[in-house]
């Protein structure tokens, strides 16, 4: 059956105690009918949905990221917390962050229901220990500088919230991304990102638009504070670590393009910067040895175009650590 052909479907009571992610869908009733090509059109609509939920939590996220910056200006972790497909999503940003903007791994962390096994072989029972979840969080010593991500598609995960309530009584700043609206652990948390998915295609499998828009919201969220952190100059990934081949190329090209020297005096001040892009842009638009691009860095917090322009912006411990 082609997605033209679908019957109309006929409309499903609601499941009274379950959230809207876990209902079952009004749409694709003969989905185990369609077509290859019927199947991808389905699927990739759905989809597209995740970034219109994102997309109408904007004003949660921008609150997250204005209260998460002078924690971590300060010195502050990361914390992610989940289970199953959500806690994975929270590993991935978590380990991410350190090639990508050079964010110390130690200011990172991410705790997974069931342990690191679990994020290759489904713990799914562990999910359901809020008692857990609490003795893992304060195992991590939380601290009122740190920010602690918990995420569930359901909002009721007891392992999240019982981390979240953990993180909470600690001090640090708590913040929920869920895909139901007015759950139990947004109550938890002060911030709460509810990027409201509805109903999957596939009843109850979180793992396709609810984990689509989890993986927007921590991308959205976390990258806006790499920024605001003074790890981007203009719109360049220039805090990165080159650790490969792939990564020493692109380092060059950064350098060449935010600078616009020659590729050979580029690849010099990298070598004289330790492959530091941030340090070798400053060498090269103000014509200072390595050292003294290091001090114009300090200075100014981090952030390039502050450095290069004299002025001197806040110092912050997340640059001085990084």
């Amino acid at each position: 059956m082609t997605l033209a052909d679908r019957p109309t479907p006929t409309p499903r009571a609601p499941t009274p105690t379950a959230p809207r992610t876990e209902q079952p869908s009004e749409e694709h009733a003969a989905l185990d009918t369609y077509d290859s090509a019927a199947l991808v059109a389905a699927f990739v609509a759905d989809q597209a949905r995740a970034a219109a939920a994102v997309q109408a939590a904007a004003p949660q996220l921008a609150a997250a990221v204005e209260a998460a910056l002078p924690r971590l200006a300060a010195g502050g972790r990361l914390v992610y917390v989940g289970a199953g497909t959500s806690g994975r999503l929270g590993v991935l940003d978590s380990v991410e962050l350190w090639p990508t903007f050079s964010w110390p791994r130690e200011r990172a962390r991410a705790l997974l229901a069931g342990g690191e096994g679990a994020m290759f072989v489904a713990v799914e029972g562990a999910e359901d220990d809020a008692s857990q979840g609490a003795a893992d969080l304060r195992a991590l010593a939380v601290e009122a500088r740190d920010v602690v991500i918990a995420i569930a598609a359901s909002g009721t995960t007891p392992y999240a919230v019982g981390a979240a309530a953990a993180a909470r009584a600690q001090g640090a700043l708590t913040i929920a991304v869920t895909n139901n609206t007015g759950t139990q652990l947004a109550a938890a948390c002060e911030i709460a990102i509810e990027a409201d998915t509805g109903a999957e295609l596939i009843s109850g499998s979180t793992r396709l638009k609810a984990g689509t828009a989890q993986k927007i919201v921590l991308n959205t969220l976390s990258s806006s504070l790499m920024v605001r952190l003074g790890k981007v100059h203009g719109n360049l990934m220039v805090d990165l670590r080159a650790t490969n081949a792939k990564l020493e190329r692109r380092a060059l090209a950064l350098t060449v393009r935010a600078s616009g020297a020659g590729e050979a005096e580029a690849r010099a001040a990298l070598a004289a910067s330790g492959a530091r892009v941030k340090v070798a842009l400053v060498m090269l638009g103000a014509g200072v040895d390595a050292g003294e691009a290091e001090r114009r860095l300090e200075r100014a917090g981090g952030r390039v175009r502050d450095a290069l322009a004299g002025g001197t912006g806040t110092p912050a411990s997340a640059e001085r650590k990084a």
